[in-house]
């Protein structure tokens, strides 16, 4: 494959008029892909992707700049965008699409004349022309997205420099910037017709193009139309871009080369693309038709893993992952067919970037949750829909999968002393991130919450809360492990007295109930109140070990069987009233 050299080459010394500065005839630039040919009358090839200089009046300040970006291959970059930069007014952006931005504002343009800070736009099937004035002389910018033609009728007075001027300077108009604008690596080319590229580009020396002869030589438009189609797919009508820039620069001359598209078969007006493609894409063809493809660089991320998105995005019990809108275009994918294992759960379009959006939850649209060992994981797939009432089908079937996976919960453990009335502590284990709070209360109902000041008798039955706050009710339980108390703040300090064992209430003290426990995210238990003998203070610490149960194939419920119960074997002191507070560790 022919690709120029890091920075450029050219071909000069033709003879004759060349879309040149000559005489009266003003100057004239033509930029088509990646080619520039200068008002010298010389061509030459942008190799990066970078932003230049076409045009800049240094005294006025004003400069007119091009943004050079990759399309199909990697390695070939083309006129992407002009900015036309007015040091005293708005700039002005030509994109693609036709599309305009005045100072960061897109305008919307018709055939009529508007004018914005002193610069007449216009719009029409072709692309979209800006005229204006700089230093007596007049200047007329056009662009379609892939050609551009600056024209300088009376350059008497412009004292101008950029590519334009003469484009050997590559490096010194390349506009600085803090990211690389190398082009990337080369990508193989299928085989190319080069006995078809040559005699489109020969279309120029003939009727209907003879006539301009005289005025515009279409010599260096032959040979940099054969040079990019012979190292470029023959696609997105490529070819008569070069045939449209030589009739723009013969306009200049004031050579109307009239229907020369029918003679060529090209279409007329150009296809442009409906929507605005994103930074990521340029319009061109796909099936047939114009629509936003994705540019070599951005789709080779995924190309080349055989990927049309990702990766997953994991948070908590959900997953979303995006596919590339072009990605799916060029894969023939309508992505209004796409549906997780659960129909009605589809992806979600984004209007700017044109990225699809799947999200699930582990408890919705089909998810499958299972164990692996010490892993949860939850399963979902992008498939295709499968309607039985579609006699036919043009759609390629299509299954993704996609998982999370997250270390199953760990015990916690937690500690408390009664002192206040609540307490809640934040606990993480692996991905899961949630609170517990525990509370004390002197009624079943959980109504009447005890706090510092409440006096709570021995033998006086009290109702302990524990709930959590962040998890999924519909994947974990809450299992309250043990709960035992001490005299002292350190959950193994001796003695313990024990209130839950496995899950259950303690067989030897039948004042101990457990309501709820591994039934959902929250479950309580109740006890009659008691001191510790011989301690004085009398303190009593509670300490609780909790338990995260995953609901699928478990019944996380313990099996509490008692045959008989006996009385605690602790001393009970009645009339003066237990101090109580709440401290909870882990």
């Amino acid at each position: 494959m022919l690709r120029p050299l890091l920075f450029l080459f050219a071909v000069s010394g033709l003879t004759g008029v060349h879309g040149i500065c000559a005489g009266s005839g003003g100057c004239l630039c033509s930029v088509v892909g990646s080619n520039i040919l200068d008002f010298t009358g010389d061509f030459w090839f942008v190799t990066d992707l970078c932003d230049y200089f076409l045009l800049r009046e240094k005294p006025t300040g004003f400069s007119l700049k091009a943004k050079f970006l990759e399309r199909r291959r990697r390695d070939v970059s083309f006129v992407d965008s002009l900015t036309l930069d007015f040091s005293d007014s708005d700039d002005i952006q030509l994109l693609q699409g036709h599309r305009v931005m005045v100072a960061g504002s897109a305008v919307t343009l018709t055939s009529s004349v508007q004018t914005f800070s002193g610069v007449d736009l216009s719009k029409d099937q072709t692309g979209v022309t800006a005229n204006f004035s700089i230093k007596g002389s007049s200047v007329s910018v056009f662009f379609d997205g892939t050609t551009a033609q600056i024209y300088i009728s009376d350059p008497v007075n412009f004292n101008y420099d950029g590519l334009c001027a003469k484009a050997v300077y590559f490096s010194y108009f390349r506009i600085p910037s803090n990211e690389s604008c190398e082009a990337g690596d080369s990508d193989p080319l299928d085989p190319i017709d080069t006995e078809a590229v040559d005699a489109q580009c020969d279309l120029l020396k003939t009727a209907p193009f003879s006539p301009c002869h005289s005025e515009v030589v279409p010599d260096q438009y032959i040979e940099v139309c054969k040079i990019t189609m012979n190292n470029y797919p023959t696609v997105d009508n490529l070819g008569c871009k070069f045939l449209k820039a030589y009739a723009k620069a013969c306009e200049t001359r004031q050579v109307d080369l009239q229907n020369w598209w029918t003679a060529a078969q090209c279409q007329y007006p150009e296809p442009i693309c409906e929507q605005q493609c994103s930074d990521h894409e340029f319009c061109g063809d796909i099936n047939g038709n114009s629509d936003c493809r994705c540019r070599a660089i951005y789709a080779s991320q995924f190309t080349e893993q055989n990927q049309l998105g990702g990766p997953t995005v994991c948070q908590d019990n959900t997953a979303s992952i995006s596919l590339v809108g072009c990605l799916l275009m060029e894969n023939g994918i309508d992505y209004t067919h796409l549906h997780l294992n659960d129909q009605t759960c589809t992806g979600v379009m984004d209007p700017d970037s044109h990225m699809l959006k799947f999200t699930f939850k582990s408890d919705d649209c089909g998810t499958e949750v299972t164990t692996n060992n010490s892993q949860l994981i939850f399963s979902n797939a992008i498939v295709t829909r499968n309607s039985s009432s579609d006699l036919i089908t043009r759609q390629d079937k299509v299954f993704i999968e996609f998982s999370c996976s997250h270390p199953k919960p760990e015990l916690q453990n937690v500690a408390f002393n009664i002192l206040d009335n609540s307490v809640e502590v934040f606990l993480q284990s692996g991905e899961w991130k949630y609170s517990v709070t525990m509370k004390a209360y002197s009624d079943a109902a959980h109504t009447n919450l005890l706090g510092p000041k409440s006096d709570v008798r021995l033998n006086q039955k009290i109702w302990i809360v524990l709930e959590t706050n962040g998890l999924d009710g519909s994947l974990v339980s809450v299992v309250t492990d043990s709960c035992w108390a001490t005299s002292e703040d350190s959950p193994s300090s001796v003695p313990r007295y024990d209130l839950i064992k496995d899950g259950c209430p303690n067989a030897d003290d039948g004042t101990v109930s457990v309501m709820g426990n591994g039934e959902g995210t929250s479950n309580s238990f109740s006890f009659n109140m008691f001191e510790f003998s011989g301690k004085e203070p009398s303190e009593v610490y509670l300490h609780c070990q909790l338990q995260l149960c995953v609901k699928k194939n478990n019944n996380c419920v313990p099996g509490c069987f008692f045959a008989v119960r006996r009385r605690r074997s602790l001393r009970y002191r009645r009339g003066a009233p237990a101090l109580i507070s709440m401290v909870w560790t882990h």
